[in-house]
């Protein structure tokens, strides 16, 4: 990771440090924030916390709670402190697999968690070992769903954004441990398949499952030109820093 450029998040509110080549955190980081319910006072886990922009849109959102990432690639969590201390957000980063966790996050201490899963469980890695570890998956997706339950409190809440295609393993993986499931498909316009879909849970709970409307991103029926065409709610979301009500 050499060579690094800023990136702009929250219509410019957050200013993000990240690798020019290699992953870079968009706007399902941005998404996955917005759906976290986190109030002050919370105490919010990051599952592969990357250069830290979710939790950090998470703070810009709700001043007072508590933001700890936990990241396996040193450069990576090396840049979320970087980005926390500039934007002056107070965020704990741990450098550590969440395959092992540290011993210092085992414990159910956490009111919200939220994921960005690695997308592929298969197929050619990226040359970039930095996007490739982001965007191949090492660690079983169950696993991650696993690990951030277990950092819950009873009643917590953990919140994923993954491909639409990988929902039924997120579904299978809470098994009889959490409830009150919600999915909200994210589709880039009108008439088009939802690519992405956000499934928030409630760890204990035994509420029935959810499958809210389609949060459609763009206004247009097609991409016809250059030039942002997102729909009000989705450009208050990215630009605006509202919150995704998913409960």
């Amino acid at each position: 990771m050499t060579t690094l450029r800023e990136d702009g998040f929250l219509g410019g509110r957050l200013r993000i440090v990240q690798p020019a080549q290699g992953y870079r955190a968009g706007a399902d980081a941005v998404m996955l924030a917005a759906a976290c319910p986190a109030r002050a006072g919370d105490r919010v886990l990051e599952l592969g916390c990357g250069a830290g922009v979710a939790s950090l849109c998470i703070g810009a959102r709700v001043p007072g709670v508590h933001l700890t990432g936990i990241e396996r690639q040193s450069d990576y969590a090396a840049l979320a402190r970087r980005n926390a201390e500039a934007n002056r957000i107070a965020m704990r980063v741990v450098t550590g697999d969440l395959a092992a966790m540290p011993a210092d996050l085992r414990g159910p201490g956490f009111d919200q968690v939220i994921a960005n899963p690695p997308y592929f469980a298969a197929g050619t890695r990226a040359p970039d070992a930095g996007r490739a570890d982001a965007r191949h998956e090492d660690t079983p997706l169950p696993l991650w769903v696993q690990a951030g339950l277990r950092r819950l409190r009873p009643g917590g809440r953990m919140v994923v954004i993954l491909r639409a295609d990988r929902l039924a393993q997120v579904l299978a993986a809470t098994g009889d441990r959490a409830g009150d499931l919600v999915i909200l498909p994210l589709a880039p316009r009108v008439d088009r398949d939802a690519g992405r879909v956000i499934v928030g849970m409630r760890k204990g709970a035994r509420g029935p499952l959810r499958l809210r409307a389609p949060l459609i991103l763009h206004a247009a029926a097609a991409h016809l030109a250059d030039g942002e065409d997102l729909t009000d709610l989705a450009a208050a979301v990215l630009r605006d820093s509202a919150e995704i009500n998913l409960w």
